[in-house]
């Protein structure tokens, strides 16, 4: 069985700058946080406001105090300015393309223009850019009304910023054929026209549909009608326990959406749940996914990757056949993964659903896997010199301190301040140990070439650094919500791929100009494919989301593999 994930599905532009910004607030600001009326219509993202303390403001009280956000529909000017007036700091969250409707409508209202509007009167966006209209607004939501309407001199009409794009279609030619006078103008979102064409693409090219989003979203509930309209299985769920699986029983191709309000993380749940259990007939391909998701949750193939680095950045600098060096970083990692891992399940809840499970009811067998690999290391370390064990001990405190309470900021607040709560300290911290222990133990223990440890040192963290802050954009609606400041929330996403790319480009430049050079082995070569590899994949998964996060953990993980195998060949 086939399955094929939407490129557009989940959060639009509007919906997670929305999201952004309320769990900024809720990040940065001790005071009481509301949003007036649900921010979005998703309950999961709902239900997580709730928990982080930011709730529900449904009606404009005569006094308050504290944050209002106004969420991403929008709302009448009149409610903003009575939010102010009773005292709150109001933070405007409504979506920048539903605020480009309110400044048209508002425009030629001024004038004296009626407006139209093409959208259901009691959905939220529509309450709001009625209050734009004057008094003079209308809606429609069948063509048939259009006749209803009074004839007026002008008028502008505008669409729902989710409407059906074939029914606003046949509004157009109705205006042009019987109102040519009226002014109209396209305000369906770019987001939804795509999403819509995709889904009636996939649909007709599938055996199946599932909708995945909340069932009070307009956006969801329209790519829901495209796929019945279809003639194929489909359904529409909030989550994958809603699914009747024998309803795609005989289905080859399974095509799964997604609103524009619903996150990633339901989007991964509900994707590996219903591969798993419309899979469960092919045994062998089941046995080998729960293989790959017993490496990657464990950390086993990360931490294999690394010792296979560590064997590589020893070949580099003219160290033979170094595999003590190459196994302490492997048991260093795993025991620092594995315990970093149980310290961050809150944010593997909605960046990884199954590994946040997996390290709930493992929790025992883990720690005492990670105690062990990180003494067994420790020990393997102190057989190579005292300096070397001296620098491994630092490392794995500092791994050690990285999550715990070190002194209060604000004693008054009882802020505790942690070494993860330092802004980016994630990404570096990750990439100065791997840095550690795959090149620099093994160089001073064998006293090698100050240059080539330059070279070498570089090589190695640019590879750490592209995986770790690749990895960390995969997470990055997780992080946001439980707080955590990594690179790519800093800095954005474009951004961080820019780096990644700048960085990337200058590891390949790195190994064919000290080769070139002779300061590496001229068969050093071979290693600039790598880089120029992760280059090709990374660039590939920022255009395409077909393919899953998990599939991408594997495919850059791999990579570490062959850069120890290639490394046999120098």
């Amino acid at each position: 069985m086939k399955f094929v994930v939407a490129k557009t599905a989940g959060f639009c532009m509007g919906v997670r700058r929305a999201v952004d910004m309320v769990l900024d607030a809720s990040n940065l600001s001790d005071d009481p946080i509301y949003t007036y009326g649900p921010l979005i219509h998703n309950p999961q993202v709902l239900e997580m406001l709730e928990k982080k303390q930011v709730f529900k403001l449904d009606k404009i009280p005569a006094k308050g105090e504290g944050i209002v956000l106004i969420r991403a529909h929008g709302v009448p000017p009149e409610d903003e300015l009575a939010l102010k007036n009773a005292g709150f700091t109001v933070i405007d969250a409504t979506c920048p393309r539903v605020t480009r409707v309110q400044v048209i409508i508002d425009k030629y209202a001024k004038d004296g223009y009626a407006t139209i509007i093409i959208g259901d009167k009691k959905h939220p966006e529509v309450v709001g850019l009625l209050g734009y209209a004057k008094g003079n607004g209308y809606t429609v939501t069948a063509l048939d009304q259009l006749d209803g309407l009074p004839k007026f001199e002008k008028a502008v009409v505008v669409g729902q910023t989710t409407q059906d794009t074939d029914f606003y279609a046949q509004i157009k030619s109705w205006c042009k054929t019987n109102a040519p006078h009226y002014k109209v103008f396209d305000t369906i979102c770019g987001s939804t026209e795509k999403r819509q064409k995709e889904i009636r693409d996939l649909a007709a090219e599938s055996d199946a549909v599932i909708v995945v989003g909340g069932k009070q979203s307009g956006n969801t509930k329209r790519l829901a009608q495209i796929a019945f309209q279809a003639g194929k299985p489909a359904v529409h769920i909030e989550d994958a326990s809603q699914i009747d699986y024998s309803i795609f029983s005989s289905a080859k191709t399974v095509a799964i959406t997604a609103g524009a309000s619903t996150p990633n993380w339901i989007i991964k749940e509900a994707y590996q749940k219903i591969k798993f259990n419309l899979s469960k007939q092919h045994a062998g391909k089941t046995r080998l996914f729960q293989l790959r998701d017993f490496l990657l949750k464990t950390n086993i193939l990360a931490a294999t990757g690394a010792g296979f680095l560590t064997y590589a950045c020893s070949a580099l600098q003219g160290i033979s056949n170094d595999f003590q060096h190459a196994l302490i970083a492997m048991l260093y990692v795993l025991s620092m993964h594995i315990l970093n891992n149980l310290f961050t399940v809150k944010s593997d809840a909605y960046n990884h659903p199954e590994r946040a499970d997996f390290y709930k009811q493992n929790r025992t067998y883990l720690r005492l896997l990670a105690v062990l690999s990180g003494a067994a290391g420790l020990y393997l370390s102190y057989d190579t010199g005292v300096l070397s064990f001296v620098i491994l001990l630092f490392m794995t405190l500092l791994g050690l301190s990285y999550n715990l309470k070190i002194y209060s900021l604000t004693p008054k607040q009882g802020r505790i301040v942690k070494i993860r709560d330092i802004p980016g300290s994630k990404t570096l911290l990750i990439v100065f140990a791997w840095g550690t222990v795959t090149c620099l133990l093994p160089a001073i223990a064998n006293q090698a070439s100050p240059w080539l440890v330059m070279v070498v040192f570089l090589f190695s963290i640019g590879l750490v650094f592209s995986r770790t802050a690749f990895f960390d954009i995969l997470a990055i609606q997780g992080d946001r919500i439980t707080g955590k400041e990594t690179l790519p929330i800093l800095l954005g996403e474009k951004t961080s791929f820019a780096i990644i790319q700048y960085v990337l480009i200058g590891e390949i430049g790195l190994i064919l100009l000290t080769s070139l050079t002779g300061l590496l082995l001229k068969t050093a070569l071979l290693l600039a494919f790598i880089p120029f590899l992760m280059l090709l994949l990374i660039r590939f998964f920022k255009k395409d989301s077909l393919i899953s996060g998990v599939h991408r953990e594997l495919i850059i993980e791999v990579l570490f593999l062959a850069t120890g195998l290639l490394a046999v060949i120098i």
